[in-house]
Order: structure tokens, then C-alpha cells, then sequence
């Protein structure tokens, strides 16, 4: 018994680490800035749970910030920027896995001033969003399976943003688990850049912690119900030009649309007002054909694909809304 309880433990852990990730790695209109270089970084693919910690800004805590780059990247204002996620510090983004494809959710981007990134301390006030992407209903994928397919996420740093040194603050939310709170798994780093060019714009500004509550619809969500009407935390990002956004987030539900140019594609979100009441499925799922590659969903509350896994593999149950296949 003694031998199964921690085979079954081993197994559940397991499910638990396989879809950990980090920032470690980003370009600047195509060219990288190197691994690891400018960037904070804990030595574990961990996330962070609970919104109200001091560590949810740029990390630690329970993942230990002990990498702490001491240079500064310049980046243009308007910049393609390129993030790299990788599973653990020694993955190559190339090749290796970036996140288990179970852990939808969205990407945001945040910035906040600094007198010197390379040796600020990090803020807890002065954030401002520069890009966000959640659910799009019209395609049916979240900004995380862009991530997986793309092998990196790519945003814009607005051209109005004032020069000087920022600390950028890039997370993911992995939502597998945010049927209840804690839940919710926010992977979020920070890089050291200097803007160069750019505006004077001078947006409003939220706190991390402050920014997310754990009732936010965002961060307690049921990923598992049809059709998905996902409402992405924080405010809205900046924009040139027009009027800043509030931090209301209640009564908004957003899509996404992508607009294609000649030589940049640019991501526009559309916000609209209404209110959509949705009815969860409260049968467990049962029952779909086929089998199950490893790490996919097996099993939850809502679930209608396959419950039984590929060979070496076995259903491992989470929690009431997911189920994962894990090794034997």
C-alpha cells in the first residue's frame, strides 16, 4: 500500500509540473536578446495563486528570484517584441515544451517606470497594460495555444509610451484549474528595458498586488463550459491617441479579430457590454471515443472527449473539472 501511495503521489505531482513555464527569453524585432539576459528569474517553473501576494508582480516566493541579469535592453517604442516561454530553464524553446496545451488562458503585457531596471526594486504600484489577449470566439483558441503553436508570443510596445527605463512584466494565466480560487496558475516575469523614442503618454496606473481579486471573473473561471465567455483581469491596455482605459472589468466580455497589413499584423480587441449568462454542465464527462495523448484532458466535469489514454499512460483527476493523462 505504502509503494502505491507514493507511486500515486509521484503521478499527481507530476500532472501538476507538467505544465509549468517561464519567460526566459525575448527578441526585439527579430533579434534576440539572449537567454536569460535582462530578465528576473526564479530557478522554478512554479506559478503563483494567490493575487494578494507581494511576489505577484515579477515572481518569488515560493519561486525564488536568484537570477537577476544586470543589464538593460534597449527597445524601441513600437517594437515587435518576441517572448519566449520554455517549460524549465534548461528548455530549448526550439525544440522542447513550452506548456502543456491543457493550461488555456490568456497573455498580458504590463510596464511600470523605473529609475534604473537593472537595480530597482520591484514596484509594487505604477503598472500600466500595454497588451492583453484571452479567448477568441472565432477561432476557438486562446492567446496560450498561440503561444504553443507559434513557439513564442509576439506583442507591440506602443510608439506613445514616454522613453526611459521599465520593468515589463509578461504572464500567462493558466485557467485548467480556476473553477475555484485559489486555482488560477499566473506565471508572470520581468524583463529590464530602456525605451528609446516613444511619446510622453502618462496612463493611469494599478498595484500588483491590487490589480487582480480572486472573485475577478478572469482569475475564478470555469474553463470547461459552453459557449466560453471569458473576461481577461486587470485593465484595459493603453492606447495612442484616444481615451485611456478604467480598470472596469465587470461588464465587459472581449473577442479578438486580427488585421493583417502588408508587413506587421496588428491584433485589435474589440470591447463590448454585454451581459451573457452562462449554464455549466454539471454531468462529469463520459464517455468520448478514441483514446487520449499523453498530458491531454481525460476527465471533468463537462468533459465529452476521451477518457481512457495511450498506452503507458493513466487518467489522473485533478480536480472535479479536469482530468490528465499522466504516466502509468
Amino acid at each position: 500500500m505504502k509503494g502505491f501511495a507514493r507511486a500515486a503521489a509521484a503521478a499527481a505531482l507530476t500532472s501538476l509540473v507538467a505544465g509549468h513555464s517561464i519567460f526566459a527569453e525575448f527578441e526585439v524585432n527579430g533579434v534576440s536578446a539572449g537567454k536569460e539576459n535582462a530578465l528576473r528569474l526564479p530557478t522554478y517553473d512554479g506559478p503563483i495563486e494567490d493575487v494578494t501576494s507581494q511576489y505577484v508582480a515579477c515572481n518569488g516566493g515560493p519561486n525564488p528570484l536568484v537570477k537577476f541579469s544586470p543589464n538593460v535592453v534597449d527597445v524601441p517604442a513600437g517594437a515587435e517584441i518576441t517572448a519566449r516561454w520554455i517549460h524549465t530553464l534548461d528548455t530549448d524553446w526550439r525544440t522542447g515544451l513550452i506548456i502543456d496545451a491543457s493550461h488555456k488562458g490568456p497573455i498580458m503585457v504590463y510596464l511600470s517606470k523605473v529609475s534604473n531596471a537593472a537595480t530597482a526594486s520591484i514596484p509594487s504600484s505604477g503598472w500600466f497594460k500595454i497588451h492583453e489577449e484571452g479567448y477568441n470566439s472565432g477561432t476557438g483558441k486562446w492567446a496560450v495555444d498561440r503561444l504553443i503553436a507559434d513557439r513564442g508570443y509576439k506583442f507591440r510596445i506602443p510608439t506613445c509610451v514616454a522613453p526611459g527605463n521599465y520593468l515589463m512584466r509578461v504572464e500567462l494565466i493558466a485557467l485548467h484549474a480556476a473553477g475555484n480560487y485559489p486555482g488560477a496558475q499566473l506565471y508572470m516575469e520581468c524583463a529590464q528595458i530602456n525605451i528609446v523614442g516613444g511619446g510622453s503618454l502618462s496612463p493611469a496606473t494599478v498595484n500588483f498586488p491590487g490589480a487582480y481579486s480572486g472573485s475577478d471573473p478572469g482569475i475564478k473561471f470555469n474553463l470547461y463550459t459552453s459557449p466560453i465567455n471569458y473576461i481577461i483581469p486587470g485593465p484595459r491596455p493603453v492606447t495612442c491617441g484616444g481615451t485611456q482605459p478604467t480598470t472596469a472589468a465587470t461588464t465587459r466580455t472581449t473577442t479578438t479579430s486580427a488585421r493583417t497589413t502588408a508587413t506587421t499584423r496588428t491584433t485589435t480587441f474589440v470591447t463590448t457590454t454585454r451581459t451573457t449568462t452562462t449554464t455549466a454542465r454539471t454531468t462529469t464527462g463520459g464517455g468520448g471515443g478514441g483514446t487520449q495523448s499523453a498530458w491531454g484532458q481525460c476527465g471533468g466535469i463537462g468533459w465529452t472527449g476521451p477518457t481512457s489514454c495511450v498506452s503507458g499512460y493513466t487518467c489522473s483527476v485533478n480536480n472535479a473539472y479536469y482530468s490528465q493523462c499522466v504516466p502509468a
